[in-house]
């Protein structure tokens, strides 16, 4: 992280430690509260299966208007009677400090940002200001979750946490719920896995859940995608879950009854739990001896793209030739597939390769040919 960032650590438990043993976190409730009985009744199925966090949008920014964009404030008095009745921790989505200083008035102190919200700085930092000006005690009984931006920028996404930071808020988690995509795609939302992988690397200790619902769009990949989410440690779950989903007034595609929602869990494989740890040190020494390997080879094509470019150098050729580049992509891609790798992830991978010989070869002194590509 780079020395001028707001260095995230020493974070608190979500919603006060609610979490019991070792498995995952699941907060499940509807897209949005329609109703008081729709409501109340969904929070009571939930609750009978094991649910103890409550998720239900308020205030809902939609595309375009027209479309149901949530009762607002008089549905917060529902989400505190959830609370009162079944015990279930209420958590809705803000967008603006007015919404905050609502749902704080009727007892509700557990939110997310969108991401639509996430994606507007300004917007994110008006939300830091309103947190920074409550008491402390009054902030350290939030949570607050941020989704990731609309559109694929880790940037943005560390930075919407760090300015939530900044402002006290100690209580602070991420949901991956995908990016957005133009035209027809299998998912919803591209879940772009290596984005909050990275960003868990970037700020160790924050805890990810992921958002199944919005990244599949299709109750029927919940399942598979909540697995793959358990399987690279995520901290959690967030499934949107509707008492009668088909009659929902929004994203109702993608939700299920609270009894579907059981089914799913009660098949989910949590990895955090399991005793492997001796065989998974022997992998992991492969692994870093590989990477090694590759780092090393790496150093060697480096040096070997170096000498290419004296060479171009002298003759006065161009560095790059377009002719010669998509050959090669074409034929790593087809030795890829051959091998069973992903001819995608080996076009990404050797354009990086090329792109790094192309720098070394321009570093050199003197003009040594165009760098169109």
């Amino acid at each position: 992280m780079d020395k001028t960032d707001v260095k995230i650590d020493a974070l608190k438990p979500l919603f006060g430690g609610v979490r019991e043993g070792c498995g995952p976190l699941v907060m499940a409730g509807p897209c949005s509260a329609e109703s008081r009985e729709q409501t109340l009744r969904t929070a009571r199925e939930l609750s009978e299966t094991g649910i103890r966090v409550f998720r239900a949008g308020v205030w809902k920014p939609r595309t375009k208007p027209g479309s149901f964009e949530g009762i607002g404030v008089r549905a917060l008095a529902w989400l505190a009677e959830v609370r009162d009745k079944t015990g279930m921790l209420p958590v809705t989505e803000i967008a603006t400090p007015v919404h905050l200083r609502q749902a704080l008035r009727t007892g509700v102190t557990d939110f997310w940002i969108g991401a639509r919200t996430t994606a507007n700085p300004f917007a994110v930092q008006e939300m830091a200001d309103a947190l920074a000006s409550l008491t402390p005690e009054q902030r350290d009984r939030i949570t607050v979750l941020v989704k990731n931006p609309v559109n694929p920028d880790l940037e943005l996404w560390i930075g919407a946490l760090q300015r939530l930071y900044a402002s006290g808020v100690r209580r602070l988690g991420a949901i991956h719920r995908g990016f957005s995509a133009y035209g027809e795609t299998f998912y919803r939302n591209r879940p772009e896995w290596s984005i909050p992988i990275e960003l868990r690397r970037r700020v160790p200790g924050l805890p990810v859940i992921c958002d199944p619902s919005h990244i599949g769009g299709r109750r029927d990949l919940i399942l598979p995608l909540s697995q793959q989410a358990l399987d690279m440690d995520f901290d959690g779950l967030i499934i949107e879950s509707h008492c009668d989903p088909d009659s929902a007034l929004s994203d109702s595609a993608q939700q299920v009854t609270p009894a579907q929602l059981a089914g799913i869990l009660s098949r989910l494989s949590p990895r955090r739990c399991c005793d492997a740890r001796g065989s998974l040190d022997i992998y992991r020494e492969e692994i870093d001896r590989i990477d090694d390997e590759i780092v090393s080879l790496l150093a060697r094509r480096m040096d070997v793209a170096d000498r290419i470019g004296r060479l171009k150098q002298r003759e006065g050729m161009p560095v790059v030739q377009p002719s010669r580049y998509n050959a090669l992509m074409a034929r790593r891609a087809e030795e890829g597939r051959r091998l069973g790798l992903s001819p995608d992830f080996l076009r990404k991978v050797f354009g990086a390769i090329h792109e790094e010989s192309v720098r070394v070869q321009v570093s050199l002194d003197g003009d040594i040919g165009g760098k169109d590509n």
